[in-house]
């Protein structure tokens, strides 16, 4: 009898052993950061949109927006984005003005356009040269536009014109329907400056029409001129040529947007400016292969590896460049030109805009 209860609890001093030498079930977890983008859908960016190229350790979600959803996003209380694409004059009357720093700039310009040809003017008005356009109405839908901010800097630098030329009208309504990002400017310049607001619910298109203003500088390409109304015409008809001129004559390609970081996930992930910095890299890499390629055309224009080899030949092969030293000439400008123009109260260097891990940062 005893040997029996002595073997049955040999046994069961065993299986308690056994037992607790047996590791607990272990639980996955998903350690992945967690990325929301927004941008626009450019090609440069549609291998980021479509999974193509990501980054490792993070599940990257790209949404399609528009410039005036993601500034009002990036700059009001929601900052639903980790990485967003943003105006980049907004972003500096912000930072200087505001002292905003929820977000800081990596130099991943997004967003580039010559704009000689944002200058629209009514047939009937006489001007024919950047010189008659002084004191001149000017109508637009926003003076401390990115778009304007360029074309006001150039026109300074190449004509010798100054903002204070003209008399400003400044619509509360574009001709493009979107909803405009209304009290986002603060300007700063005497009160003799000549710049009034136009008419409530009037767009910069019917101010021109109406002969409200003699001339139109916008981003906004207005509704009239999209209809050929023969009301309105470019100041520089040849745009192209002109726009090419300038680009040989001061080396740059004026920057529109960047790429921003919200800084509590930079604060956590010092790693990740960089990783965004190469993502957003490769995929314009991919963007340029599309371009050159003619086993399938990806465009839908049927010369586009011909108008792709002609922008190489001027502008070099990567003519879309991100990177600070590539773009000081442009950045430099740019910080001149909002100081200038009364969009901010004081100067700083750009380098403060940015990350200061993607100072060095090259293609």
């Amino acid at each position: 009898m005893k040997s029996l209860i002595s073997a049955t609890l040999a046994i069961c001093l065993t299986v308690f052993i056994m037992g607790c030498n047996e590791s607990p079930p272990v639980k996955e977890t998903n350690t992945k950061l967690e990325l929301k983008l927004a941008g626009y859908d450019y090609d440069r960016v549609s291998a980021i949109r479509d999974g193509k190229v990501s980054i490792e350790g993070a599940d990257v979600n790209f949404e399609v927006s528009n410039i005036y959803a993601m500034n009002k996003t990036t700059f009001g209380p929601e900052q639903k984005f980790e990485v967003v694409e943003i105006g980049l004059i907004p972003y500096i009357s912000r930072y200087i003005n505001e002292g905003f720093s929820d977000y800081t700039l990596i130099p991943v310009f997004i967003s580039r356009t010559f704009r000689h040809r944002n200058i629209y003017v009514h047939a009937d008005s006489g001007i024919e040269t950047p010189e008659d356009l002084k004191g001149k109405r000017i109508g637009t839908p926003g003076y401390g536009m990115s778009a304007n901010t360029w074309i006001r800097g150039m026109l300074l630098d190449e004509y010798g014109v100054k903002a204070d030329d003209f008399q400003w009208i400044e619509s509360d309504k574009s001709s493009d329907g979107k909803e405009l990002n209304s009290g986002f400017a603060k300007y700063y310049f005497g009160e003799d400056f000549p710049l009034t607001k136009g008419p409530e619910g009037v767009d910069e298109s019917e101010l021109l029409l109406s002969g409200q203003c003699d001339a139109l500088i916008t981003a906004i390409t207005p509704k009239a001129y999209l209809d050929e109304n023969p009301k309105i015409r470019q100041l520089f008809p040849k745009a192209r040529e002109v726009e090419a001129a300038y680009f040989k004559m001061t080396g740059m390609f004026p920057i529109m947007h960047a790429i921003a970081i919200k800084k509590t996930v930079l604060e956590e992930n010092p790693w990740l400016a960089k990783a965004v910095f190469e993502m957003y890299s490769e995929a314009k890499d991919i963007a340029y292969k599309n371009l050159e390629s003619t086993t399938v055309v990806r465009t839908s224009l049927p010369w586009a590896k011909d108008e792709f080899e002609s922008t190489v030949e001027l502008m070099g092969d990567n003519y879309w460049k991100y990177g600070i030293e590539d773009n000081r000439k442009e950045l430099e400008a740019i910080m001149r030109y909002v100081y200038e123009q009364g969009l901010v109260k004081r100067q700083i260097p750009f380098e403060e805009l940015f990350d200061t891990s993607t100072l060095s940062l090259k293609e």
